[in-house]
């Protein structure tokens, strides 16, 4: 059965599948217009991350399935909870005791479950994170015996509402399904096997540290921190990808690297001492797809190309949103990062930074990625935007009617006649020539307007700026209707009252607008190459195939593996099983036919930090560790 019949057994479910977020109709643009623009207002005035301080947090260990073995596998996912086939196909595969993975042997469940971040979409609230997210993810494991640890932490999404319902989720150790929660805070630090650490960091809409999670990981990290340690740090959005445009994106993570991770404050002595451990991966989501960069080696030289050969050496880089979420685009990600910046505001800095380079495989890949993008304009497509977007559609339509009675009036004022329905009726050739030409001035005028302008003031030609486009293109539409509306009015018989007349005028107006409007407004999304309305391009189709996670796996010689897997399509036919649960049985839906699981690119190793040297000395136990 497909989500439409899901929907019907709501109540044997205990949640409401819910379809994909249509991001740019009205309704989602309005809502999560409004939600961003409290959350910017406010942030810093109601700062969650300040009253958790009052919380009691600990180090957390990860559970072994194998005590004895001193080794962990660990799964990464994010931005998971968007529409139900996608969320629950990625949480059936993470769920599976042996996931089967096209070319390796089948991959153990993880011990340890990383949610990175916009757990919930389109905003935060608790029946959003009931149907979009703990519900698929409750049904995938409704029980474990080895009693997985899962943790989170907040994107963007869950701190629309204030991080209320988050901490209500992920913070009050209330299990979910078969994975147990165990965190109190919206950050936390895991101690896994091998000197591996696993690490989490709010950034609260990309604002500084707070106070209190400062001091967290200056008491319960950076003391237990030996020579030779590893730190996993996962955050919630890969700035180092915008620092080419914001020097100063990385500055945080760069900050937590400097003065948490390899180096300590001594507070008797009240100095700064070098803890001897590094940072050896960052992990992130938020952009919806899977990305790896690579840090240069001095012995690379100066004319390695981007393809560097595997080396465990390597720090990495790594973003995968590929939980639930509409699918992003690849082809613009920046070749080269080096981080920090020269240009970035930060007193103390790594000099010279670290280079690091973009791998060749990404997904989708680059072409995959243009020709995806491609999908928004292409009426054609499944994923053209007024059909993916019926409510945009809606909307153009309803605008353009609105611009065809301005646009009447003024022509019956231009006429000289006080009722403009008579006046587009007596129109005759020359007005209906007047008419063409003005929709075609209409599309032409934004870009004289742009280049001379820049001949102007910069000397040379630059495109016009893209409201302007956008605003005038529609007026050029409205035109173009009343253009045919005026050359039906030659053919309708004297005899139609105005009425008629008009609403043949708002009727061709609407489908102008809806069909027309709609595609030249892809046209321009299509067209722009950096920023928001860029982003548009893959949001506007919610394409929600091409998915995925990474599992990670920390062996007996304290080597990390990582295995981006990929779930191509998403399941579209559910068959219901029941749970025989306490108090009452409940019922869950399962994949008819299980996804194929496929890697990504080859799995890649990162060695520990200091690998090589004799093992360090084991840190003390924590009294604090949950």
């Amino acid at each position: 059965m497909d989500i439409h019949e899901l929907r019907k057994h709501v109540e044997a479910l205990r949640f409401t599948p819910q379809e994909p977020v249509r991001w740019l109709a009205p309704k989602e643009l309005t809502r999560t217009a409004v939600k961003v623009a409290l959350a910017a207002v406010f942030a810093g005035y109601s700062d969650k991350r300040e009253i958790q301080g009052a919380l009691e947090a600990g180090l957390l260990r990860a559970p072994l399935a194998d005590p004895g073995a001193e080794e962990i596998w660990i799964d990464f996912v994010a931005d998971l909870g968007d529409g139900f086939e996608a969320t629950a196909s990625v949480a059936s595969a993470l769920a599976a005791d042996r996931l089967a993975v096209a070319g390796p042997a089948p991959l153990p469940r993880g011990s340890l479950l990383v949610l990175g971040g916009d757990q919930v979409y389109p905003v935060a609230s608790t029946t959003a994170y009931e149907d979009r997210m703990k519900g698929p993810y409750r049904a995938a494991l409704p029980s474990a015996p080895d009693e997985p640890l899962m943790v989170a932490l907040p994107g963007n999404h869950d701190w629309y509402d204030g991080l209320t319902a988050f901490l209500r989720v992920f913070a009050q150790e209330s299990p979910i399904g078969g994975w147990q929660t165990r965190q109190t805070r919206s950050y936390f630090a895991v101690e896994l096997p091998q000197h591996w650490w696993l690490v989490g960091l709010d950034s609260q809409l990309g604002s500084y540290f707070d106070d209190p999670q400062r001091r967290y990981f200056e008491t319960h990290l950076s003391p237990r921190l030996r020579p030779g340690d590893s730190v996993i740090v996962c955050s919630a959005a890969p700035t180092w990808v915008k620092s080419g445009e914001e020097p100063d994106a990385f500055n945080s993570l760069h900050w937590f690297d400097r003065n948490i991770v390899r180096t300590r404050f001594d507070r008797a002595t009240r100095k700064r001492e070098d803890t001897g451990a590094s940072i050896r991966l960052w992990l992130t989501g938020d952009k919806h797809h899977y990305a790896r960069y690579a840090e240069r080696l001095p012995d690379d030289g100066p004319g390695a190309d981007d393809a560097l050969p595997p080396d465990p050496r390597r720090r990495q880089m790594v973003t995968c949103g590929l939980g639930g979420a509409y699918l992003a685009a690849t082809h613009r990600l920046p070749k080269a990062l080096p981080l920090p910046p020269a240009t970035s505001r930060m007193r103390e800095k790594d000099d010279p930074p670290s280079a690091f380079a973009l791998a060749q495989q990404t997904y989708p890949d680059a072409g995959e990625s243009r020709s995806l993008a491609r999908g928004i304009a292409a009426f054609w497509s499944p994923h053209w935007l007024p059909r993916r977007n019926p409510g945009f559609a809606v909307l153009a339509g309803v605008v353009h009617m609105v611009l065809a009675l301005i646009l009447c009036g003024a022509f019956a004022l231009a006429e000289g006649r006080h009722k403009p329905v008579d006046a587009l009726r007596a129109a005759d050739g020359d007005d209906l020539l007047g008419l063409l030409c003005t929709s075609a001035a209409l599309f032409v005028l934004p870009f004289v307007i742009g280049w001379w302008t820049g001949l102007l003031r910069e000397r040379r030609p630059v495109a016009p700026s893209g409201p302007v486009v956008v605003v005038l293109f529609q007026l050029a539409v409205t035109t173009a209707a009343l253009t045919g509306t005026v050359a039906i009015a030659q053919l309708v018989p004297a005899s139609w009252n105005g009425f008629m007349f008009l609403a043949i005028l708002l009727v061709v107006a609407a489908v102008a607008g809806a069909s027309l409007g709609s595609q030249l407004f892809a046209l321009w999304v299509l067209w722009t190459n950096h920023g928001l309305v860029a982003e548009w391009q893959m949001s506007g189709q919610s394409i929600d195939d091409h998915k995925g996670f990474v599992r990670m796996h920390i062996g007996r010689d304290g080597r990390l593996t990582l295995y981006p897997l990929a779930l191509d399509g998403t399941c579209r036919d559910w068959d219901l099983d029941e749970v025989a649960d306490t108090p009452a049985a409940w019922t869950r839906p399962v994949p008819a036919t299980p996804r194929t699981v496929r890697l990504i690119e080859e799995p890649f190793v990162i060695a520990r930090h200091g690998q090589g040297q004799p093992p360090p000395a084991p840190a003390d136990p924590a009294e604090d560790a949950v």
